[in-house]
């Protein structure tokens, strides 16, 4: 690892207050060359865990700002080293000429994520609370900050150390038949205990790769197509549900020629819901390019809402649950403030009368809404992989752990299934770091990271 003294903020320039972090040997050393305490006890005197008051000054005695200093000794900081946080004020000419000072004082500006990878390797957290670090910095619902907050605080880790200490005990037991195999009158392991275990194992890593998609959907927002036929509401509904003018509306048919998209919570689950141009038959060419995209909109959404104001046709009806095959439709009638609903189900759904206008009906739609992304209950103790990178590594785990099971049913060798568990060992050592050397793997990973974290 390299042991320079590293630099930057924390926080982005222009604001009340500024925080810089500097992290390394040399770090306390190269604060105490700027700072001068109101008490004029130096930083290297001082305990960690400790505030101090007083002035950052240049080398000429210039005053730069006043400031707070909390100090952090190694191994007991964020990084593992000695690490100092300078809380300033805001100003940007203010925090650059701070790290200019802290440069020429023998410091370098950090690289994205320096800080978190030098915690990572100074054996702060494993590679999965890492990376959690920037997904609780990206988290933008209850939900994505729920999953964060518990990998960063172990609880995947703690799950895959369970796993790891399962699969530890399959291969000793495998490793013992191995070395007394020559000894027919003793039996180290029954091959029907191995399989329970080795099936136990298996349905846990099934279990962790599956909630991939629900991690996906909760993080990226789960994406619901409004359609129907043209000025039935599908831009007053999309505004109704956003709170916002987002939509143009207009009594003219074919107002809509695009898709417009737009993001809203709904109990802790972000929803990306997408306004679509109106179902018709048109000889206009561009509205029917925006019906194209319509239809590529229901593609790839994992809920429909169909917006009517009359009963459709067969025909319609055929089109629309053709197309949506595979997706939850909900059907809406709206203008109910001013048409009489005049059917309970659409082939078999039930319809949802609302206004898209006044807001009638819109919390049942809402609710509709939240059923359909069939999203479980979820406690601070479950946990759902979220990670591109995690979910493939049980993907590999568990294609490992398949062979482990086909060995144990047709009674292979030993040595041949303990060759895939020692695989299945390495794959889920992969998403903890335990077996990660490659810098240009770390140097991936955090390089999506912030500066200064």
């Amino acid at each position: 690892m390299n042991n320079d003294t590293i630099c930057a903020p924390a926080t982005p320039a222009g604001g009340a207050l500024g925080i810089i972090r500097v992290s390394g040997s040399g770090a306390i050393p190269a604060v105490d060359a700027l700072f001068r305490a109101v008490n004029g006890q130096p930083l290297a005197s001082r305990a960690g865990y400790s505030l101090s008051y007083g002035t950052l000054q240049t080398d000429e005695g210039e005053t730069i700002d006043d400031v707070v200093v909390s100090l952090f000794r190694a191994p007991r900081s964020y990084t593992g080293e000695d690490s100092i946080e300078i809380t300033c004020h805001g100003s940007r000419y203010i925090i650059n000429k701070v790290l200019e000072e802290l440069v020429r004082c023998g410091c370098r500006m950090a690289r994205a994520g320096e800080f978190t990878e030098r915690a990572f390797l100074n054996g702060k957290m494993d590679l999965s609370q890492a990376e959690a670090v920037a997904d609780l910095i990206a988290s933008s619902n209850r939900a994505t900050h729920q999953f964060a907050l518990s990998q960063l605080r172990g609880q995947f880790s703690s799950e895959l150390v369970t796993l790891r200490e399962q699969l530890l005990h399959l291969t000793t037991l495998l490793e013992l038949e191995l070395d007394f195999s020559d000894h027919e009158d003793l039996e180290f392991a029954d091959r029907s205990e191995l399989l329970s275990l080795a099936q136990t194992i298996y349905a846990h890593i099934t279990q962790l790769a599956r909630s991939f998609e629900i991690g996906q959907a909760l993080k990226q927002g789960i994406p619901v197509a409004i359609v129907g036929k043209t000025n039935v509401g599908k831009s007053t509904l999309l505004n109704r549900l956003l709170r916002d003018d987002r939509a143009i509306v207009s009594d003219i048919h074919g107002t809509t020629r695009d898709t417009i998209e737009d993001t809203i919570d709904l109990r802790g689950i972000t929803f990306r819901f997408i306004d679509t141009a109106g179902i018709r038959q048109t000889s206009d060419e561009v509205e029917q390019m925006g019906i194209n995209r319509t239809y590529s909109a229901i593609d790839k959404a994992r809920i429909v809402v169909w917006v009517i104001d009359e009963m459709p046709t067969e025909v319609e009806i055929m089109d629309i649950t053709s197309r949506c095959e595979g997706r939850t439709i909900i059907p809406v009638w709206n203008k109910a403030d001013i048409r009489s609903v005049c059917c309970s189900n659409i082939a078999s759904l039930p319809v949802i009368p609302i206004s898209a206008k006044t807001g009638q009906g819109l919390s049942a739609l809402e609710s509709a809404i939240l059923a359909a992304a069939d999203i479980p209950e979820i406690s601070a103790n479950d946990v759902i992989v979220t990670n591109l990178r995690h979910f493939e590594a049980l993907t590999h785990a568990q294609g490992n752990l398949q062979r482990v099971l086909e060995g144990l049913h047709s009674n292979l060798s030993g040595d041949l299934i303990s060759e895939d568990l020692r695989l299945v060992l390495s794959d889920l050592s992969e998403i903890t770091g335990g077996l990660i050397t490659s810098q240009e793997t770390l140097s991936n990973i955090f390089s999506h990271f912030c500066i200064g974290k």
